[in-house]
């Protein structure tokens, strides 16, 4: 193996077990490459699948039938095509049906594709409905690692909105070295399980139609294809050969052992904040504790600021979240609404550390999906992010002023305030506090 340095090294491996803890520590020997919005992403993603020989492992939230989303397919299958072991994984709510082109491709990989908790019956009540995979992450020849917010659709078009003036903006990191490895734990594990789960209750989707409909059972029997998934999972190899200087560290957020990781990591280092906070957030509806976190670091003296959705995507979200402006603005801390796309970034520059990931500081995020984030404590990778988040501050976002923000007439304040208890009782019936 030729490092970029132009000695030969040895390639460094290591195996875990499939059911070890995901909890990690801060380690050295990481190349991290920031990657902003889906040009980048895409480019990078279909690179890494085009060059795959053993296998690729894919989570996604959304997978849209458009340009963006059919050039990944496309790559997952001729992958598929040539002997690679393709893996993907949607979720059930983000993704309700495989359509068009998309559908056709991915009927090329029987037995790649799992959807995490299908949709059944959008008018029934089930208080677990919220507890989705929205994490978007892939794994390459168990070598090479994606962590980030950006699904596997067109930037440039919204399914809801229609054709976008730019880019959504949102950021996602392609990492080799050390974490890779708890990268790929954490993408066979969930694979497992989701095929488990859908084998066991026959809605495993070893094909697909283009309607989304459900698909053929494969002709073994229900045991046998648990047996056989158990026995092939019970330890995962991966390449870790430290590639740079970079400390990084994965973290997930699950329902089980991971509950409140990647919140701790945002109060812990706001707490310890000295100079700088910038945290830009799609759907920012943080609880007590954090906001709580977040004034007192502006008393003091940390500059904190906060790069938030200034279009209306969703209605509900940004109505809840404008109604903790005026607490925020009076504790001194910044905000600015980004106007020139839609913000889609779950990203934060606090100091000298940053994170890179999927979560939002909202209680579905924080309290009910599971989550995966990249923390990197590293001066220069921390400045690149701020001086991305400085730009779109200074280009495509306006500043709300607390005067403008108080002089709202009276039913905007009351819509506001509305729709931010619904969503607590939303959060509240889920069997969740916030």
């Amino acid at each position: 193996m030729l490092s970029p340095d132009g000695p030969d090294v040895v390639p460094v491996h290591v195996t875990l077990p499939l059911y070890g803890s995901l909890k990690t520590r801060l380690q050295d020997g990481h190349e991290v490459i920031l990657l902003e919005s889906g040009d980048a992403y895409f480019a990078a993603l279909v690179e890494a699948i085009d060059a795959a020989r053993d296998s690729v492992f894919v989570e996604t939230y959304i997978l849209n039938d458009d340009a963006s989303g059919q050039r990944v397919a496309r790559a997952l299958a001729a992958a598929f095509a040539r002997g690679v072991r393709v893996h993907l994984a949607v979720d059930g709510f983000g993704t309700r049906r495989f359509e068009g082109e998309v559908a056709a491709l991915l009927e090329a990989c029987p037995g790649g594709v799992e959807v995490f908790r299908p949709e059944r019956n959008a008018l029934m009540f089930d208080r677990r409905r919220l507890r989705r995979l929205h994490r978007k992450l892939a794994v390459v020849d168990s070598r090479l690692a994606f962590v980030g917010g950006i699904n596997l659709l067109d930037d440039h078009v919204d399914p809801n909105h229609g054709p976008l003036d730019a880019p959504r903006l949102d950021f996602a990191v392609q990492v080799r070295g050390p974490l890779v490895a708890h990268v790929n734990v954490a993408a066979q594990r969930l694979w497992h399980e989701i095929k488990l789960v859908n084998t066991s209750l026959h809605r495993g989707r070893h094909g697909l139609d283009p309607a989304g409909g459900e698909p053929a059972r494969g002709k073994a029997g229900t045991g046998d294809v648990l047996q056989q998934a158990w026995s092939r999972a019970r330890m995962v190899s991966s390449e870790v050969t430290p590639v740079g200087t970079i400390r990084a560290q994965l973290a997930v957020r699950d329902n089980f052992r991971h509950r409140r990781t990647i919140e701790r990591w945002y109060l812990r280092r706001i707490a310890q904040a000295r100079e700088d906070i910038l945290i830009a957030n799609a759907y920012f509806l943080p609880g007590t504790r954090f906001r709580r976190a977040l004034t007192l670091a502006a008393a003091r003296g940390v500059r904190v600021r906060l790069l938030l959705q200034g279009r209306v995507e969703y209605r509900f979200q940004h109505y809840a979240t404008q109604a903790l402006y005026g607490e925020l603005l009076a504790a001194g801390i910044e905000i600015y609404e980004y106007r020139s796309s839609f913000l889609h970034a779950k990203v934060a520059v606090i100091d000298d550390h940053a994170t890179v990931g999927s979560s939002n500081i909202d209680p579905f995020s924080l309290l009910l999906a599971r989550e995966a984030n990249v923390f990197i404590a590293d001066a220069q990778f921390a400045g690149e992010l701020r001086e991305r988040l400085d730009h779109a501050i200074r280009t495509g976002s306006s500043v709300v002023a607390l005067d403008t923000y108080r002089r709202r007439r009276w039913y905007q304040r009351l819509l506001r305030s509305f729709t931010f208890a619904l969503l607590r009782l939303a959060v509240s019936l889920s069997g969740e506090r916030y």
